[in-house]
C-alpha cells in the first residue's frame, strides 16, 4: 500500500500482444487524461515487453505526458508474476494515485495481482469513471477529488459508484468499448521513461512452452451494422429471424441480456452494461424493451430502429426510428424489401 498521494499521475496499464496495442488501453488513454486534467496532475502509461517502444509514441498521441518503458525479453509473453512484479514496483517508485486497466482477459488476471500485492482497492468492469467528493459519515471528513468508480450491480440491477480514499492507488478495470476511442494527435509531446525490470527466481517459475490463440468469433465493436435482438423475440427458434436480417442488411448479431438469459444466443453477442457497449452507424432492436441497462449498451449510435409490439416500450426513446408490430410479420417484409431493392 502507498499512501494517498495528491499529486500523483493517473495511469493506464497499456495492454499490448505481440506488438500491438489493444483498443481499450487507447480508449482508456483517452479518459485517463480527461481525469488527469480536472486533479491538474499529469497522465501516464505503463507500456512492458520485448521490442514495444515504438508503441510509446502512440500512447504519447492519445493523451501520456509521461510512458514508462520496459523493455526485457523475459516480458515478451505475458504471464501474471512477472508482469504483477514489474507494475508493483513502479506503482512504488512513482506512487500514482489512479491506475487503469482494460477488463480484458489479462486486466482482470493481472490487475487482482496488483491491488492484492499493494495491499489497495480494486474496482472491476467499470463503465464509467469520474472525480468527485465524498464526505465519510462518521467522523465527517469530506474527501475531495476521489475517483468515482461506477459500474453495474447485483446483476446489473443497479448502478453503484464505488470509491476508495484510504487505501492508494485507486485502481480499475475499465470494459471495452465503453471509453470513446478518440483519434489521437502525432503532435502531441511525451517523455518516455525506460526503466528496468528485476526478477526474483519466484516471479519466472511459471514458463510459457507453447501459445494457442483462438480468433474471437464475434466482434460486435467494430461493426457498422448491427440487428439486436430481446427476449421479445420469443425462443431460440424464432431468433433466427434475427440472424436472417443481419445477412440481409450486411450487418453483426447483438442481443438483449434477455435474450441471453432465455438461451437464444451466447453471451458474446449480449449489448449493454453487462455485455458490449457498441456504436455502429446502424442500430436495430428488434423484441427489446430498451432497459437502462441496455440503454447504455447502444444508445450512442449514429442511427436506431426499434421494432416492438409495445408502443410504450422505453427503446422508442431513443430510436429515431420506430415500428410498432409483431417481428414476424414485420422482419420479413424488412427482408423482402431490401432484397428487392
Amino acid at each position: 500500500m502507498i499512501e494517498p498521494n495528491r499529486q500523483g499521475e493517473v495511469w493506464v496499464f497499456a495492454e499490448q500482444e505481440d506488438e500491438s496495442l489493444s483498443d481499450v488501453s487507447l480508449e482508456l488513454c483517452s479518459k485517463a487524461r480527461e481525469l488527469a486534467d480536472r486533479l491538474k496532475v499529469p497522465m501516464a502509461a505503463v507500456l512492458a515487453g520485448w521490442n514495444v517502444r515504438e508503441l510509446s509514441y502512440r500512447l504519447i498521441a492519445h493523451g501520456a505526458d509521461t510512458v514508462y518503458h520496459i523493455h526485457d525479453t523475459r516480458l515478451e509473453h505475458y504471464r501474471t508474476l512477472p508482469y504483477a512484479r514489474v507494475v508493483c514496483r513502479l506503482v512504488e517508485k512513482h506512487k500514482p494515485q489512479v491506475v487503469l486497466y482494460g477488463a480484458t482477459p489479462l486486466g482482470r488476471d493481472l490487475a487482482p495481482r496488483v491491488a492484492s500485492e499493494m495491499r489497495a482497492g480494486l474496482t472491476a468492469d467499470c463503465t464509467d469513471l469520474e472525480i468527485g467528493d465524498y464526505l465519510e459519515r462518521k467522523s465527517r471528513t469530506e474527501h475531495k477529488n476521489l475517483l468515482l468508480q461506477i459500474r453495474p450491480a447485483f446483476g446489473g440491477n443497479i448502478i453503484a459508484t464505488i470509491i476508495n480514499y484510504d487505501r492508494w492507488p485507486q485502481m480499475a478495470t475499465v470494459r471495452e468499448g465503453v471509453m470513446r476511442l478518440g483519434e489521437g494527435d502525432p503532435r502531441r509531446k511525451g517523455t518516455i521513461v525506460d526503466e528496468k525490470a528485476e526478477f526474483s527466481d519466484v516471479d519466472l517459475a511459471v514458463r510459457l512452452i507453447e501459445r494457442h490463440r483462438e480468433k474471437r468469433k464475434v466482434n460486435l465493436k467494430s461493426a457498422r451494422t448491427i440487428v439486436a435482438g430481446g427476449a421479445g423475440v420469443g425462443s431460440k427458434e424464432e431468433f433466427q429471424l434475427i440472424h436472417d436480417l443481419a445477412g440481409a442488411v450486411g450487418g453483426a448479431v447483438g442481443a438483449s441480456r434477455g435474450a441471453v438469459d432465455g438461451g437464444f444466443i451466447s453471451k458474446d453477442h449480449q449489448v449493454g452494461q453487462t455485455g458490449t457497449t457498441v456504436r455502429p452507424a446502424l442500430y436495430i432492436a428488434c423484441g427489446i424493451s430498451g432497459a437502462v441497462q441496455h440503454r447504455a449498451g447502444m444508445e450512442e449510435s449514429a442511427k436506431i430502429i426499434a421494432i416492438n409490439w409495445d408502443r410504450e416500450a422505453p427503446i422508442f426513446s431513443v430510436a429515431h426510428y420506430g415500428i410498432v408490430g409483431e417481428l414476424q410479420k414485420v422482419i420479413p417484409l424488412m427482408i423482402r424489401a431490401i432484397k428487392e431493392k
